[in-house]
């Protein structure tokens, strides 16, 4: 692989002076096509025939950072460059620059315009605006690529190569082309599908919708409503998570990896039982102490379990204020809530006098029957937290 890794660099150099060099046209398509298979990168086509049949605009799901590049080996096409800053590796990538850094709706005038003159080559669009690996389903596709005309040509890509995984989560372009290099081959599967016009009076959302149909039932995945924002926060709440397991090698019972914010209440230690023990576990019982401190009626054994399926505290929270968690309150007076961790009763020690602590506000004896009362309940909670912590 390293060896593979290396050559193909020094003979990816030429494949990008000899494209640089070389105007649009059938005969440097294929000369690059013949060098790009020697990279590892080899690109099979069905109906071949279909292909650019007078269509201006083609929709394709995204599954790699060079997708565009690709179809580019079998047709011509431009694919705007819809984010990073413009400069040469916009351009060495393969991006088309148009100078529009202001809203969708501008991006979408400027494409109409491009594609008004019909010297210029077809748009090639990936409305699901970020990569997945194709296999389980697609994103919901954005109705901007849509408005530009009222014809167009989906076009269903596949990828697979092995030993490694096509289109990591959260890897960078960069990362993708260097696994291309090392892994023996990556074939990508280019499927022409017929061109699809606008329905009377439909639409841009419902057009989109019904292309989205279409090539999912092509592809055989789902067509799913999750967005490319969802995916974002999703990557963001993974990143987040992993930054909460306890920082091992700590001492007995170690601290948590990051120190907390000035204001707020350090977080719970590991207890005794777990020093060394699996992140996970170490991570859902932080999450799980977190939740306790704000629900102090519900067990602890039903709060990690639902922390197991859900990873995230404040929907784990949700779910037992809403009731889809089912469990049996906790009857306990403030005099039986569990000790305070060491920096929380040195907190305490250190501001006793001045404020008491807001046991009232921590315990209740009684479960709230109402949604909207065991909501409240929670934000008087957390604001007791809150201005225990600042006092």
């Amino acid at each position: 692989g390293l060896c593979l890794l290396v050559l193909r660099v020094f003979i990816g150099v030429h494949v990008f002076l000899v494209s640089c060099a070389l105007p649009d046209s059938v005969v440097r398509r294929f000369i690059v096509r013949v060098m790009c298979s020697v990279l590892g990168l080899l690109v099979r086509q069905n109906d071949p025939r279909l292909r650019g049949a007078g269509t201006r605009v083609f929709i394709a799901n995204h599954v790699t950072p060079f997708d565009h590049n690709v179809v580019s080996l079998l047709t011509s096409c431009n694919t705007p460059a819809l984010s990073g800053a413009p400069g040469f590796i916009c351009w060495s990538r393969g991006f088309m620059e148009l100078g529009v850094t202001g809203s969708r709706a501008e991006l979408v005038d400027s494409l109409k315009e491009y594609s008004a003159h019909q010297g210029n080559p077809p748009l090639l669009l990936f409305p699901e605006e970020a990569a997945t690996n194709g296999r389980a389903g697609l994103l919901r596709f954005s109705s901007w690529p849509f408005s530009i005309l009222d014809e167009v040509q989906p076009v269903a890509l596949q990828v697979r190569r092995p030993l490694v995984a096509v289109s990591v989560a959260d890897s960078s372009w960069i990362t993708e082309l260097l696994w291309t290099f090392f892994v023996p081959f990556t074939v990508y599967q280019v499927r022409w599908m017929p061109s699809v016009p606008r329905r009377a009076d439909e639409p841009s959302e419902d057009f989109a919708l019904r292309v989205q149909e279409l090539l999912a039932m092509e592809l055989g995945v789902v067509s799913t409503r999750i967005t490319a924002a969802d995916r974002t926060e999703h990557m963001k709440r993974l990143r987040h998570t992993s930054r909460l397991p306890f920082g091992p090698g700590g001492g007995p019972g170690g601290v948590l990896a990051t120190e907390p914010q000035p204001g707020l209440l350090r977080g719970p230690l590991v207890p005794p039982s777990l020093p060394g023990g699996a992140p996970e576990d170490m991570r859902v019982v932080a999450m799980a102490q977190q939740v306790k401190e704000v629900l102090p009626h519900v067990p602890l054994e039903v709060i990690r379990t639902d922390l197991v399926q859900t990873s995230c505290v404040d929907t784990t929270i949700a779910n037992l204020l809403e009731g889809r968690v089912p469990f049996f309150p906790e009857s306990k007076e403030a005099g039986d809530l569990p000790a305070p961790s060491t920096s929380q009763a040195a907190a305490a020690s250190g501001i006793q006098g001045s404020v008491a602590a807001p046991s009232s506000k921590l315990a209740t004896k009684q479960f709230a029957k109402s949604p909207v009362e065991r909501h409240l309940s929670l934000q008087e909670r957390k604001r007791a937290l809150y201005d225990y912590a600042r006092r």
